[in-house]
């Protein structure tokens, strides 16, 4: 099931274009760079790609419990629609 969510994720969710934050990330990047020597740099990486990795993992579990609070919302619906029929009566004045 979660796989069939994570489908319906990806076919649905489109990246919000973040230009400004991705140049800071990149000047912020040359500059460690520059500082820091490598097994420095590989683990600030490192960093970086597990919180890109929550980040990312937090939107498709948002995704999935928006969208299953969606189908529960329509279930409930239904049942109230079945308990509480109406009628084209009830629209005309």
């Amino acid at each position: 099931m979660n796989e069939l969510l994570k489908a319906l994720y990806d076919s649905f969710y489109e990246k919000l274009p973040a230009t400004q934050l991705k140049a800071e990330i990149e000047r912020c990047h040359q500059e460690l760079i520059e500082k820091l020597e490598k097994p420095e740099r590989k683990l600030v990486l490192q960093i970086i790609d597990c919180k890109d990795q929550i980040a990312e993992d937090l939107s498709i579990d948002s995704f999935i419990a928006g969208f299953r609070l969606a189908m529960r919302m329509s279930q409930e619906l239904n049942i109230y629609e079945k308990e509480h029929p109406v009628s084209a009566s009830d629209f005309v004045e």
